[in-house]
């Protein structure tokens, strides 16, 4: 019997035209709370982010997804009747029923099963797991995942005080960005490994959280709020993350940081990227960066990094890749693959 792998066959990012810097959204922030003495340089000084992507004001997060996934199967010469499973992997959604990969897979024309895959940042590396699990025992032969993250209208302009504004600046690093990924059955391994780790009880350190949701009838309207970061409680969930897996994750395949021809790895800010990046021995010279040019592009990030990377020649076929993830939750994991 012959054992079916999982191969990762094309990529594919959108980035919004429209793009906004850290001292246009400053200018901004000012003109909105003109009697606010806030702080210029904090954003950037704290994230490393000089410039981010600004979807279209009439686009979704599924857009960003579409826009991705046609440019991908175009590439490939597909149609959407091609692919057998769609997962849409993202933070930001369309709506909360039914799932955004409906709305994708309509926008595409697809009439193949579809769900979402939700799990922070790292949205992206489990929808990478589960089409392997399922392609690998032969539910699917062809998936497309799609990511499509509009993170910049949740910024707040509004603001109550300057520490409101310290307590929410995260929210303010953030990018919007589409990205496809088409994983297919195959005779030889690409997909080559995954490994997850998680330490939710520090789930609280990094939130969007939903005000008002209650069955009391007294009660507002639920409210979304912008996301909030404690970054001493982010640290230390990082701290009592078992972050160890990364390293047996490798020594179970044989292979090295220096192995990789790129790393693509989560990036929430500069700082933190090569603080981490230190302390599990990541080469400098292997991370595809992103953060300055684009910001935090949520659970897109792994996938833009990894297309920028191909189109720049910095990846080619037969060339060993490595997605990092980290994510609120708090959770941390690791594809291997050969692309």
């Amino acid at each position: 019997m012959t054992t079916v792998h999982t191969r990762l066959a094309g990529v594919a990012a959108y980035l919004p035209q429209a793009t906004m810097s850290t001292a246009e959204l400053e200018d901004r922030l000012a003109e909105r709370n003109p009697t606010l003495e806030l702080p210029r340089g904090v954003i950037h000084a704290g994230s490393g982010v000089r410039r981010r992507n600004v979807a279209a004001p009439d686009e979704k997060p599924s857009d960003l997804a579409v826009h991705a996934a046609r440019r991908l199967l175009a590439d490939h010469g597909l149609q959407a009747h091609d692919v057998d499973l769609l997962i849409f992997a993202g933070v930001t959604i369309d709506v909360i029923e039914p799932a955004t990969a409906h709305v994708v897979a309509a926008k595409l024309g697809a009439g193949c099963p579809a769900f979402d895959v939700r799990n922070a940042c790292n949205s992206v590396l489990n929808a990478i797991q589960v089409a392997d699990a399922l392609i690998s025992t032969g539910r699917h032969r062809r998936v497309l995942i799609c990511s499509g993250e509009m993170a910049t209208a949740f910024m707040p302009w509004t603001l109550s005080g300057t520490e409101e504004f310290f307590t929410i600046a995260a929210a303010y690093t953030v990018g919007d960005a589409g990205a496809a990924l088409l994983l297919e059955a195959a005779t030889e391994p690409g997909v080559l490994g995954h490994r997850f780790t998680a330490h939710s009880a520090g789930w609280d350190a990094a939130t969007v959280r939903v005000s008002n949701l209650t069955t009391d009838p007294a009660a507002g309207w639920p409210v979304i709020e912008p996301l909030t970061v404690d970054a001493v409680e982010l640290a230390h969930s990082i701290e009592r993350t078992d972050l160890t897996m990364f390293h047996k994750s490798l020594a179970e395949l044989g292979l090295t940081w220096n192995d990789f021809a790129a790393i693509c790895v989560h990036q929430a800010s500069l700082p933190a990227l090569w603080k981490f990046c230190d302390h599990v021995g990541i080469p400098p010279d292997k991370v595809v960066v992103t953060i300055p040019q684009h910001g935090n592009l949520v659970a897109a990030t792994l996938p833009v990094q990894l297309a920028q990377a191909v189109a720049a020649g910095r990846v080619r076929r037969g060339d060993l890749v490595a997605l990092v993830g980290l994510a609120s939750g708090f959770s941390a994991g690791i594809v291997v693959a050969r692309w």
